[in-house]
């Protein structure tokens, strides 16, 4: 019987193994991509910081870019280069073994219009170039050795409050990026460009045309009026009164202004081309009397054909939202276990509702999701004007847009949440060219406690495996390594170090401003060196700076 329980876990170990294998192409020693590869695990298959050497940890070097605003970047790296961008649109190119700068390149900024701050979260590279979204909303190309523009292209009007803020993703020579802007009242959309001269392959809205038959056989952006979220929690909707005016034609053309952002990077599958991507709000966000139906393809995880844009299926976690709960975590690709147990390839989403949704990656459906990583309250109930309706999540999650990490050896995904009490209210607003259209506000209440937290999620499950408490809000991210350990920010400027088994804290340092970025990791002749950013949250009001902070043992 031992025998069979000891080769069982060998077993067991060696399948685990295979997938963290399958998963990453070697990439050297370097982080060539914002989630480290397509599938945006964030595991780094590296021990040699682990749980019994963490602790001796030592800043390298350190980079000040004199640029302050909100520093959400992810850096990348590449042949002894690291690619940062910073508030603003700048790029900086820096030598990993000495932090000296080698070039930088400065956007000129036109109009912007944009929310939470001038943020950026960092590039994508292929042979030649390094590329960037801007805040005005334009696509850069710039030369990666001499930091001169080789193009640009214009994604969109700013005038309307079209931004761009997320890391673009580079496949079979295309650039793919998608919008920000529904706070605005924008259509938001998904884009491949010629990665040689930004021409424009295919363009996905989010949106879709009234008319617009879906992969379930629905029409347009109404869809099939949803009374639950995922079949179980009421969403305190009025689809009658919802119907009345659809069928009275007062509000036919919502769907042109109808929001879904797309404002985080995508996730590719290179096996069967379909691309990944979570959908953001509608808009208005907080008034839905506006946009009757269950607007489509807003709050949603969806895959669509990489070479096409062709939308393949989509999952909408909250239709018809009134609360701002948009699905903003980049898609994570691995594998899990299904109903029955066995192992099946995977999506993985961590939502502002504080859930993380594991779901089939052929056919969209939901396997499972999570206990709940924050604490929920009043859940779904609708804005009122005045004073407002208390709910937890507040608008900020849940899970924001940081990145989460997974371990495919512990079987565990890592996000990091926030707890941020509110009142949502109501005030019913007509829409303005360039104007935010919120629909009414998210109030903090006065008094309440906030606090953050990292959570470890069993994906087999959904059970959670622990969670380590923070006395400040996170965004951020996160980054799991093969040594045992979870990388993020914490508490008052600090990175830190958990022991990804059992989460407790084995190291932290003192950055001087909100690690509000995720971590990432590469090497530098064999050796691992852990970087991030330092420079604070537009939305959390942390402590602003601008500085990429690199450590190692040595």
């Amino acid at each position: 019987m031992l025998k069979l329980k000891f080769w069982m876990l060998i077993f067991s170990s060696c399948i685990s193994l295979s997938l963290a294998t399958t998963l990453q192409a070697d990439q050297g020693g370097d982080w060539l991509h914002s989630g480290y590869d397509l599938a945006q695990t964030r595991y780094y298959d590296n021990d040699s910081i682990n749980v019994d050497n963490v602790a001796d940890l030592r800043l390298k070097w350190m980079f000040q870019t004199g640029v302050v605003g909100s520093f959400e970047n992810t850096p990348i790296v590449e042949n002894g280069v690291m690619y940062i961008t910073t508030p603003y649109n700048y790029i900086y190119a820096i030598d990993i073994h000495t932090g000296r700068s080698l070039w930088r390149y400065q956007h000129r900024l036109g109009l912007t219009n944009f929310c939470c701050g001038p943020n950026n979260r960092g590039v994508a590279i292929n042979d030649k170039n390094v590329f960037m979204l801007t805040l005005d909303a334009i696509l850069v190309a710039v030369n990666k050795t001499t930091g001169e523009l080789a193009w640009k292209k214009q994604v969109a009007d700013p005038e309307y409050g079209y931004s761009g803020t997320e890391a673009p993703v580079i496949f079979d020579d295309m650039v793919i990026t998608g919008i920000a802007g529904a706070e605005y009242g924008i259509r938001g959309f998904i884009t491949a460009h010629d990665v040689s001269t930004g021409k424009l392959i295919w363009r996905w809205y989010t949106i879709p045309e009234p008319d617009e038959q879906q992969p379930d056989g629905s029409y347009g952006w109404y869809g099939t009026f949803q009374e639950k979220a995922d079949g179980i929690n009421p969403l305190n909707r009025d689809i009658a009164a919802e119907k009345k005016q659809i069928e009275s034609g007062e509000y036919a053309d919502a769907w042109k202004k109808g929001g879904g952002s797309a404002w985080t990077t995508k996730s590719i599958d290179p096996e069967t081309g379909l691309l990944f991507a979570t959908i953001g709000n509608p808009s208005p966000d907080l008034d839905g009397t506006v946009r009757p139906g269950d607007n489509r393809w807003s709050n949603s995880l969806v895959a669509l054909d990489v070479h096409t844009g062709k939308l393949i299926w989509g999952y909408q976690y909250l239709p018809h939202d009134v609360w701002d709960l948009d699905s903003v975590s980049p898609p994570i690709l691995t594998q899990a276990q299904d109903e029955q147990g066995k192992m099946v390839d995977a999506v993985i989403h961590g939502g502002k509702t504080g859930w993380a949704y594991v779901h089939d990656r052929k056919t969209g459906a939901l396997i499972r999701r999570s206990e709940a990583m924050v604490e929920q309250k009043n859940l779904f109930a609708l804005p009122t004007v005045g004073l407002g309706t208390e709910m937890l999540p507040g608008a900020n999650g849940g899970v924001n847009w940081s990145p989460g990490s997974v371990n495919p050896n512990l079987r565990h995904v890592y996000y990091a949440n926030l707890h941020q009490p509110m009142h949502y209210e109501e005030r019913s607003v007509p829409w303005r060219k360039g104007r935010l259209w919120l629909g009414g506000a998210f109030k903090g209440i006065k008094g309440a406690e906030q606090s953050g937290n990292i959570t470890a999620v069993n994906i087999d499950t959904g059970e959670l495996a622990w969670q380590h408490i923070t006395k400040q809000p996170l965004i951020g991210g996160t980054l799991a390594t093969a040594g045992g350990l979870v990388f993020s920010g914490g508490d008052e400027g600090k990175i830190i170090a958990l022991d990804a088994t059992t989460g407790e804290q084995l190291w932290q340092f003192q950055t001087g401003a909100g690690v509000n970025a995720p971590p990432i990791a590469f090497e530098i002749d064999g050796q691992l060196h852990i970087a991030v950013a330092s420079g604070g949250n537009a939305q959390l009001n942390t402590n602003r700076g601008g500085t990429i902070l690199v450590f190692s043992l040595q």
